[in-house]
């Protein structure tokens, strides 16, 4: 048992050496360079693919669906012959996402320029995860501040409010879901939000698992020895 934990702490330390020294071979301003750019494919691509006709609607992994009270209570609500309201407010939901999710570029892009250089290791030497661990933490805010008045702009045009408090209502009545509990565009806005970090976050992983096959000589370089 000892000699196998041993081997284990050897093999760890082993791949934390090689690691720290693959970076070494980087000097800061390529590492630096490379990762910006990394981060800028990232943001790039997620922001195109949800920002597009059907980017959430069309996506299973990031579609919005009805909050969780109004879910529980759809199936009952369809026999109430509601089921066409509970799909048009799904479909509104979605739009009202993917005309949002294109303010958050700009954002993102920002961010990027601003990261510093302490930043940047923690991230080349970080989890599969953690650009966007950086993205969620510095943009967050800024980016749910741009969604916001998109969101509730997408609602009122198609009163989407309306019809959510008028189905909301439904299920109160019936027991199903507290009126108060719920925020329409607050919900849609965070769902954006975090639809928007999981792309992210397959890119960030699809670039770290495969660096040469990425097309910048400059990504190959820097993710490469990691």
């Amino acid at each position: 048992m000892r000699t196998r934990r041993y081997l284990l702490t050897l093999l760890l330390t082993a791949g934390l050496f090689a690691q720290a020294e693959g970076l070494d071979q980087l000097n800061n301003k390529d590492a630096a360079s490379g990762l910006k750019e990394a981060l800028t494919q990232a943001a790039t691509v997620a922001v195109g693919q949800l920002g597009k006709a059907d980017g959430f609607l069309g996506n299973s992994e990031v579609k919005i669906p009805l909050p969780d009270g109004l879910r529980k209570a759809e199936k009952l609500l369809r026999t109430l012959g509601q089921g066409e309201r509970a799909d048009e407010l799904v479909t509104s939901m979605n739009r009202a996402a993917e005309k949002a999710v294109q303010e958050a570029k700009p954002v993102l892009v920002d961010s990027i320029k601003k990261m510093s250089w302490q930043d940047a290791k923690g991230i080349l030497a970080g989890g599969e995860t953690a650009a966007t661990d950086y993205f969620r933490r510095t943009t967050s805010e800024a980016i749910s501040a741009r969604f916001k008045p998109i969101v509730e702009k997408a609602t009122a045009k198609v009163k989407l409010a309306e019809k959510y408090n008028a189905y909301a209502g439904q299920a109160a009545q019936l027991g199903l879901i507290k009126r108060e509990d719920a925020n329409l565009d607050n919900y849609v806005t965070q769902r954006t939000l975090d639809g928007l970090f999981l792309m992210i976050a397959k890119e960030e992983k699809s670039i770290r698992a495969d660096p040469m096959g990425q097309a910048s000589k400059l990504l190959r370089k820097v993710f490469g020895v990691l």
